[in-house]
This record gives C-alpha cells, sequence and structure tokens, in this order.
C-alpha cells in the first residue's frame, strides 16, 4: 500500500496524488510507484523486465512531467506493468533511471484503471512533497 510514499488526492474528474520524498530522487520514485498504484495494485506485478530512461525537462516541474509521461508511454507502448523505479542520477532538469515491470495480464493485473498524462493542472514540487494530477 502507499504507506509514507504518496496519497491520493480527491479531484472531480480525474485522478492525483500527493508524492512524498526526503530527496529529490526519493519524490520522484515515489511520484512513479503512486501513478502506477492508481492503475493497478503493485502488489500483484512483479519486476521481470527492466528499461533505461532518460528525461529532460526544463526544470523540475516539467522534468517530473515529462518523467511520469515517458513511464506512461512505456506502459502504453509496450503493455509493460512498471512497479520498480530506481532514479540513478537527478538534476533540476534531467534524470536517468531504471525501471522494471512486467507483461500486463488482465487474469493477473485486475481492475487496471488507464491513465493518459500527468498534467501541469495543479502541478506543485515543495521541498518534500509533489501534488500532480492525472488526466484518465
Amino acid at each position: 500500500m502507499a504507506g509514507s510514499r504518496f496519497k491520493p488526492l480527491p479531484h472531480p474528474s480525474d485522478l492525483g496524488i500527493v508524492a512524498f520524498g526526503r530527496t529529490p530522487k526519493e519524490l520522484f520514485e515515489n511520484a512513479a510507484f503512486g501513478l502506477f498504484s492508481l492503475m493497478a495494485d503493485l502488489d500483484t506485478a512483479t519486476a521481470r523486465e527492466n528499461f533505461e530512461v532518460k528525461v529532460t525537462g526544463e526544470d523540475r516541474e516539467s522534468l517530473l512531467v515529462n518523467w511520469l509521461n515517458e513511464l506512461i508511454y512505456v506502459f502504453d507502448s509496450k503493455k509493460i506493468l512498471l512497479s520498480s523505479f530506481k532514479i540513478n542520477k537527478i538534476s533540476d532538469t534531467g534524470l536517468e533511471a531504471v525501471v522494471a515491470g512486467e507483461k500486463l495480464d488482465p487474469k493477473k493485473h485486475q481492475g487496471l484503471r488507464p491513465i493518459k498524462a500527468a498534467t501541469y493542472n495543479q502541478l506543485r514540487i515543495e521541498a518534500d512533497k509533489a501534488t500532480i494530477v492525472f488526466d484518465v
């Protein structure tokens, strides 16, 4: 379950989270975990296949949106439910990570809620938390 990594954010038409982290690396990893936790129960997902991900942005806000949207792209294009997120390098304008997951299996990953995109709507990054709304 979410624990102290993130909490769902009530939103009238979309889904959102508040992600927590003591460092930018932890914050971005927890935001990714929160995103995929909204999509499916990650307790049923196994990190079988690894993917390297490199993302850039003009600032931390665009970097966060681009990071999450790149992970949604991996999910959409490869049909991989991601469940492990390890950022190896991060700055205000770029990150390099290794993410892992397994092929989507409707029997195993029940109640899947696809998410279209991370948005700039209500986006806010503070020292130890980030608020993100997703388009569903």
